[in-house]
């Protein structure tokens, strides 16, 4: 079982001084992280998503990183891949930079950045999205296997060029892939990459998603496969808010999560503008089912199906409270079929006290629970 961090840089009352402060709050949560003995951080990339997500460099963000730390793995989770966004020997280039800069360190995750504001900015067509996206996947697969890059493809055409320098992980670094979907679970594993999975839904969701993960490895015949090397690893969001007072822990946990749902779903459907105030005594999980069962009506209002992924980020059972809470909700996740836990702690209201506070909780109480060696009895087997 392997932890991570994950940022957005999430904001809420975006003014400029408050969007530099949480950039440099969310390096010092990764370097906090990293004495916490988590495993990884990951870094998203999104652009123009004001509230949702602040971090339009991950590249810069992970480098400063990287410089600051010794052994916790950076991961560029994810890369925009269509090819407005990031030309994919650009995203090569980069990715090797920073690879060889922190001394192997790197994993490499793709995504669409497919919202109508995102692709709007840089020009990106929505209909090629993913096309673009698992061209870009073959394209940086083979650009370092190779002693020259030639790539002839649907979208894109390339001549022989080097592409430099060579990553200091060998053939390159591990791939992943941001997967909300069954269609995405499928072609990642068929791609033999990595999944990144949104756990907004619970552990039994997270079952199923594994499950259908693993059956299309099972029926992996090699075809689609971006790479010569396979990186079959499921990697499960987990919000979490950890503290002493396992009460306001889901209270701070619940305000956040309440925020980002709405922001995400400003910018992904179309709602309000999320709401910034955070009320001292308000019944938090009272107000987020109150939110979802607005978002189910203005599904039926608009005629559309209410899939069970629809109020997903609503779903508020998560690992909010005491160490011992989130100690048994990863449990399940771990029964669940989870290789890695993303703690999804930097939440658009949650201030960074209880940030640092979460971290170290779970460096001293969570973490060691699932690192402490199995007991065995003559004969069996670890």
């Amino acid at each position: 079982m392997k932890f991570s961090v994950i940022f957005e840089a999430q904001l809420a009352d975006p003014t400029v001084e408050r969007e530099h402060q949480v950039i440099r709050d969310c390096v010092e949560q990764a370097v906090l992280a990293e004495r916490m003995g988590f495993d990884r951080i990951w870094a998203v990339e999104h652009h123009s998503l004001k509230w949702y997500s602040h971090l339009s460099a991950p590249e810069i963000f992970l480098t400063w990183v990287a410089a600051r730390t010794h052994t916790i793995r950076i991961g560029h989770g994810v890369v925009c891949m269509p090819f407005n966004f990031n030309h994919p020997a650009r995203v090569a280039e980069r990715a090797a930079m920073l690879d060889l800069l922190s001394g192997g360190r790197l994993d490499l995750g793709a995504g669409r950045g497919g919202t109508e504001q995102e692709t709007s900015l840089c020009g990106v067509d929505r209909n090629r999205t993913a096309q673009e996206v698992e061209e870009a996947l073959r394209i940086i697969g083979k650009a370092w296997q190779e002693e020259e890059l030639e790539y002839h493809g649907e979208l894109i055409d390339i001549g022989p060029h080097p592409i430099l320098p060579r990553p200091a992980q060998t053939p390159h670094p591990p791939l992943f892939l941001a997967c909300s979907r069954e269609e995405t679970l499928v072609q990642a594993a068929e791609f033999g990459i990595g999944a990144l999975v949104m756990g907004f839904a619970g552990p039994e969701s997270i079952a199923g998603m594994r499950a259908v993960y693993d059956r299309a490895i099972a029926g992996r015949d090699g075809s689609r496969q971006v790479s010569t090397v396979v990186n079959d690893h499921f990697s499960v969001l987990c919000p979490t808010i950890v503290l002493d007072d396992p009460a306001e822990a889901r209270r701070i946990g619940i305000r956040g999560q309440r925020f980002f749902a709405q922001s995400i779903g400003h910018w992904y459907g179309g709602a309000g503008i999320p709401d910034e105030a955070v009320v001292p005594g308000t019944d938090e999980a009272a107000v987020l089912r109150q939110a979802a069962e607005q978002v189910v009506a203005r599904l039926h209002e608009q005629n559309i199906p209410v899939r069970p992924t629809a109020t997903a980020t609503f779903h508020a059972d998560h690992a909010y409270g005491s160490a011992e809470e989130a100690i048994a909700y990863v449990e399940r996740l771990r029964e669940a079929g989870a290789d890695e836990i993303m703690c999804l702690i930097q939440m658009g209201t949650v201030p960074q006290e209880a940030c640092l506070e979460t971290l170290r909780q779970w460096g001293e109480k969570v973490i060691p629970h699932f690192r402490e060696p199995v007991a065995t009895t003559p004969g069996s087997r670890a």
